[in-house]
């Protein structure tokens, strides 16, 4: 049974070692990611070589999404590392203070503007809410708080305002210069940090278009106003990614699952693609084997829609990136053979088409729900016509044959679909089905005399003129 949903799986260090990239493509993974937070632009090149050679070897087109690091708000050092808090103790948040002077009584942060986005009763959580703090008042640049549930906080932690409205902007001097680098390695999809409004993912494509970059842009939703403002960021972006770290942290764990239902759904109905993403499987980075619980939140994820689930830390720091992925696949699977029953699903159902290619796509889907179709085959240029297709729920496998690589790395990532390389040299219909039928049976994708359907558009070449679709027996 083929994996409907895609894996997107972060490179480090762990995916390092001789031959463990063609080990994570066999298992599964469909997407690679780069962390810009992490390593240097050298390690980064290394990688993505890495990548490309591994996935040439497994004949894979493998996808790459390149993350940028976005305005993580942090405490500066300590004198002396870290200090501990004592719960009801007084601590004060300033950011004039200097870059290691971090004491017992308080520490730097690196926001400019702290001091005027908090007010008395907000709640800070630091250190992914491990720490809790109630600001008391505020004196110029100086943060005084109180110390609700205390612990270690040492250099660099992060700060969050528990329900959000910190103001740092989605795009850092850093992440431009990373927008450059991931021009340079090919990305695939550019994910923008704490996203908080659609001109933050407008900004960002337009500085990747402006650096060369013609890859989709995915918006990560890790801030409160980012949930307030999804339609217009659904509607900015090409991809949602749910990042559950910050936002969880944000909204308080007991509304994470049912705010994460909810962008899944809001994204798919606008047609748009969604990532689930952080701590599905954290305990692999120590153990081989996944918990019970992490197993019920990726089959969640999966029952509900997701395009693609995410790994972080397991493959790009775990002991065990390979079996990582496998678990994750396996559980995916797992998932998909419970879906919603073929030609229930009201998408699209009460809307007016614009565009043709769009209008082909839900006729295939409806067709494929109500027909004995073993696959639906679209001759792409953008893979558009395929991305349309996924957002109908279904077990028949899309195959996206185009002769882009571009087009089958982004296509890679769309629940359901799977890129199939082919060469159209000729627009004559007595000879392009045969050599269809020839590819599909060669890669044993179908069987002699299964029905399936083909699109295609009467313009070759030209993205977005799909208009025609057949109901087609594979010949021999």
């Amino acid at each position: 049974m083929l994996k409907r949903t895609k894996i997107v799986a972060t490179l480090g260090p762990a995916s390092e070692e001789p031959g463990t990239l063609r080990q994570m493509i066999r298992a599964g993974m469909d997407v690679a990611r780069i962390n810009f937070s992490h390593g240097e632009a050298s390690e980064h090149r290394a990688r993505v070589a890495a990548l490309r050679e591994a996935a040439q070897l497994e004949r894979r087109d493998i996808g790459l999404l390149g993350d940028l690091q976005g305005p993580k708000i942090r405490v500066k050092r300590f004198r002396n590392g870290s200090v501990h808090l004592n719960d009801g103790a007084a601590f004060f948040l300033d950011h004039t203070l200097g870059l290691e002077d971090g004491f017992e009584d308080g520490v730097g942060v690196a926001l400019e503007t702290m001091h005027e986005d908090v007010e008395p009763g907000d709640v800070l959580l630091l250190n992914d809410g491990l720490i809790t703090l109630e600001v008391t008042s505020i004196d110029g640049t100086r943060i005084h708080t109180r110390v609700v549930h205390g612990g270690i906080l040492s250099d660099h932690k992060g700060i969050n305002k528990k329900g959000g409205g910190l103001s740092a902007s989605a795009l850092t001097d850093v992440d431009k210069e990373n927008i450059g680098l991931a021009v340079e390695l090919g990305v695939d999809f550019l994910a923008v940090s704490f996203v908080r409004s659609a001109n933050d993912v407008r900004e960002a494509r337009r500085l990747f278009r402006e650096a060369g970059g013609s890859g989709l842009i995915v918006a990560k939703i890790e801030r409160t106003e980012a949930v307030d403002n999804i339609d217009e960021i659904i509607d900015a972006a090409d991809v949602v990614m749910v990042a559950r770290g910050d936002l969880g942290v944000e909204l308080g764990y007991a509304e994470l699952i049912g705010v994460q239902k909810s962008l899944i759904d809001a994204t798919r109905r606008a047609s748009k693609i969604v990532i689930t993403a952080t701590q599905m499987m954290e305990s692999m980075i120590e153990n081989p084997i996944p918990t019970r619980a992490e197993v019920s939140d990726v089959s969640n994820a999966v029952i509900d829609g997701s395009d693609a689930v995410m790994l972080s830390g397991e493959t790009a720091v775990g002991k065990h990136p390979v079996r990582a992925i496998q678990a994750m696949a396996d559980v995916c699977v797992g998932a998909e053979r419970y879906p919603q029953p073929p030609g229930r699903t009201g998408h699209r159902i009460g809307d007016y088409f614009e565009r043709v290619d769009e209008a082909i796509a839900m006729a295939v889907m409806y067709t494929a729900n109500h027909l004995n179709v073993k696959a639906i085959i679209a001759l792409t240029e953008s893979g558009s016509t395929t991305r349309w297709m996924s957002r109908i729920r279904s077990d028949i496998p899309i195959y996206a044959f185009t002769a882009h690589e571009e087009t089958s790395r982004r296509v890679a990532i769309y629940r359901g679909v799977y890129p199939v390389s082919f060469e159209l040299n000729h627009t004559d219909s007595s000879r392009l089905y045969p050599d269809i039928f020839r590819t599909l049976l060669a890669h044993d994708l179908v069987a002699v005399d299964d029905l399936v359907i083909f699109t295609k558009g009467d313009l070759t070449g030209v993205t977005g003129s799909t208009n025609a679709m057949k109901i087609l027996k594979v010949a021999a």
